[in-house]
Order: structure tokens, then sequence, then C-alpha cells
């Protein structure tokens, strides 16, 4: 994607998914913006053309599997698996209690390379959870990528983690494409 069709795509997101008011986030800080990442996910155009630009961003990496997490990495997730032809699995945030109680629904993980899934990334303390509950069932995981990073240390914490974030867009990107 060249600077004037992903400013073009960074536009349409914040466009449709920037809301200002006070918002407390999954980390428990307050914000005075928002993006609300179920328009762009419900979107099936913009969701489309975000999975095609993600599946570029991680073009490179190696990974057997799309690890989806609930909820909002899951349609972004399923939109690029269908385009890149790669499995995916559904990580809860915590294991059912009945039928399979599973933690990560689909293809079994174990001995796999996972590719963590997520919309966006503040802290980065869910994906740092679900990263050490699926390394505990055998997976491998080095890798994340999210459509927006926040830009509020979620990269750092990731890498010391030992997880690398892959994002479409930061938060700069988008608000200097809002403007």
């Amino acid at each position: 994607m060249n600077e004037a069709q992903k400013k073009d795509l960074a536009k349409h997101v914040y466009d449709i998914a920037h809301l200002t008011g006070e918002f407390k986030l999954r980390s428990g800080v307050i914000s005075n913006e928002y993006f609300d990442k179920y328009q762009f996910e419900s979107n099936p155009e913009l969701l489309v053309s975000i999975a095609i630009q993600l599946n570029h961003v991680v073009n490179s990496l190696e990974y057997d599997y799309l690890a989806a997490l609930e909820m909002g990495g899951i349609p972004i997730a399923t939109a690029m698996a269908m385009m890149n032809k790669k499995s995916m699995v559904f990580v809860r945030k915590e294991a059912k209690e009945y039928g399979t109680a599973k933690l990560a629904e689909g293809p079994e993980i174990k001995n796999t390379n996972l590719l963590i899934v997520e919309d966006v990334v503040t802290s980065g303390g869910q994906i740092i959870i679900s990263a050490n509950d699926l390394r505990e069932r055998g997976a491998t995981i080095t890798d994340a990528v999210c459509v927006i990073d926040r830009e509020a240390g979620g990269r750092e914490k990731l890498a010391e983690a030992g997880i690398t974030l892959h994002s479409l867009f930061t938060m700069s990107e988008l608000k200097d494409a809002g403007k």
C-alpha cells in the first residue's frame, strides 16, 4: 500500500470510528478520545480493506495460524484468514467450563506458531495474558498484529514479554489523517 492509500484508509477509519468524550479503557486509563473498533469491524468494505493491508503488514512473518482474541480480534482475523488462506483459532479470555473446555477453539495449537490478532492495543495486557495462556498449552508466540496501536506503552510491554507488535496504524497516524 502506498502512502496515499494508507492515509485514505486511515482517514476512513478515523471518520467512522473516532469519538470524543470521556471513556474508560480496558487498561483502566481514562481517555478523552476513543476509537469505536466495532464501527470499522462491522463495515464489510472497510473490514476488507483493513484485512488486505494487515496481510501485507504480516506477509513476511512465519506462523501456522492466526490467533483471534475475543472479541475484537475475531472479525479482523476472519477477514484476514479468508484472504490469505491461513486457518485460525478463536482465543477466549478464559477456557469455557463446559463442552470441550478449551481456551482456543479450532485446530490444535500445541507445537504451532501463532500470530495473535487484536483490534486496538493500549497497554498490551490482554495480548500478554492470552499469549501466556497459549504458551502454557504448547504454542509459540513471537508476534502480534493490530489495527490501532494507541501508543500508550503496549508495544514496549509486549516486547518485554517477547512479542513484537505490528500495527497497521498508530494513534498519531489516525489523528493526522483526521485533520
